[in-house]
């Protein structure tokens, strides 16, 4: 299963696209063997500024077709990391080949957009920006992987 990170936002070189590469690398040596990468980050940018809908508009535009859409927003489910590494591996084995994960802009994702995905998930109660959400989304997507392998990454 392809994992698309679909991002409001063009992050510049710096330490936290360092960090996204480096965790999506380790993702996808590690999920190779288990059906699930590789995975790749898309961003988009709203430059005419039409808000939260102008947003949704390019969002949606980057989904592949029938992929799984997970919306990464604050009112979204809060999972540990063993129940998300279960959820990814729930959905490859429902036979989903691509999963479109969702980050919005410095509003969040437009309701019509988050009511039309499949499942909304939440990093906590907190606002993280959005730049650091990208950090965290890759290392969770790392983790599960690992998780599903067995390997001794993730302490519980």
């Amino acid at each position: 299963m392809r994992v698309h990170v679909i991002a409001v936002g063009r992050l510049r070189a710096g330490p936290q696209k360092t960090l996204i590469d480096d965790y999506l690398t380790r993702f996808d040596r590690t999920g190779r063997a288990l059906g699930l990468g590789p995975g790749s980050v898309t961003e988009v940018d709203d430059r005419k500024g039409g808000g939260m809908a102008g947003e949704a508009v390019l969002l949606r535009r980057a989904v592949p077709d029938g992929a799984m859409m997970v919306a990464l927003d604050e009112r979204g489910r809060t999972e540990s990391s063993p129940e998300f590494a279960t959820r990814l591996a729930g959905w490859r084995d429902e036979g989903r080949s691509d999963l479109a994960i969702l980050i919005g802009g410095a509003d969040g994702i437009d309701p019509a957009l988050r009511a039309d995905a499949g499942f909304a998930l939440s990093f906590g109660r907190m606002v993280w920006p959005h730049m650091l959400v990208r950090v965290m989304l890759a290392e969770q997507l790392y983790r599960a992987a690992s998780i599903l392998a067995g390997a001794p990454y993730h302490r519980e």
